[in-house]
């Protein structure tokens, strides 16, 4: 780690945030300075906080401080009303932000607000990739001109209860690979908010919320998330598939999400970054 100490504030306090507060005590360069929460669960965080032996714990709050410990960066762990809530005021004061909640840009002009504040602030908002893999090539594919790009998820039926995949097919009894979702990234995180990070993520990157296609498979072979996407254009053409592990102590969030909150906060503080 290089010398310069970065304070870093973070949104939420839930399996992700929990495990980047694990994963970065030991960071000489980072400290976790300030832990925003919804009101009222302030004195409940702070007695699960002493009990993770942080040593330097943050301070709790329900928003964001900018006095004598403002954060140099703020991470969002809490879901697309963070972005409202947290997010898009602390950027107006000039404080960069790192979100994981892509899906909540598929909301009409909310890319353009985080733009617009981001502007105003002077700073910038930087987009995680989290689950999936692959958005630093598809980025730059977009330079040159992309053509297409489709994702295609997949999951064990039971992954999808409490969506609108229950109104189109029997999860608990299905036998076989069932297609149950095909239309734009946009439509499909309005659709499925819980499940939009990825394909919100993909689209932000490549042709577009309104012009990436999506599909959405339960599939009873399966006992993970599979992710697979490919792209064409004047580049050439990709395809990534990810299959990650769920993070143990959520199994509905993927552990690569955790470790590109770690890997970006590390970056700001590391002599080489990659």
């Amino acid at each position: 780690m290089s010398g310069v100490l970065k304070r870093v504030a973070i949104v939420g306090f839930g399996a992700i945030s929990q495990s980047v507060l694990d994963l970065t005590k030991g960071d000489e360069g980072l400290r976790i300075s300030q832990l925003i929460v919804s009101p009222g669960k302030e004195d409940a965080v702070r007695e699960q906080l002493a009990g993770l032996e942080l040593g330097n714990a943050p301070q709790v709050r329900s928003a964001l401080a900018l006095d004598a410990d403002r954060p140099d960066v703020l991470v969002e762990c809490a879901g697309h009303g963070a972005l409202t809530a947290h997010v898009l005021p602390a950027l107006r004061q000039g404080v960069p932000c790192l979100v994981v909640s892509i899906g909540a840009l598929s909301a009409p002009g909310m890319a353009e607000e985080l733009e617009q504040a981001a502007r105003q602030g002077g700073t910038q908002v930087h987009l995680l990739s989290g689950a999936i893999g692959g958005i630093d090539a598809l980025a730059a594919a977009r330079m040159a001109g992309l053509d297409s790009v489709t994702y295609v998820g997949r999951k064990p039926p039971l992954g999808w209860l409490g969506s609108p995949a229950e109104e189109k097919l029997d999860l608990r009894n299905l036998k076989e690979k069932a297609l149950f979702f095909e239309g734009s990234a946009r439509e499909a995180a309005r659709l499925f908010p819980k499940n939009a990070n990825v394909a919100a993520t993909l689209a932000l990157a490549g042709v577009g919320l309104d012009q990436t296609r999506v599909e959405l498979y339960a599939d009873p072979a399966v006992n993970q998330n599979i992710h697979y996407y490919e792209a064409q254009g004047a580049f050439g053409n990709m395809a990534v598939t990810m299959q990650g592990k769920p993070l143990a102590s959520n199994p509905k969030t993927s552990a690569l999400t955790v470790y590109s909150v770690v890997r970006a906060l590390r970056n700001l503080v590391s002599p080489l970054a990659v």
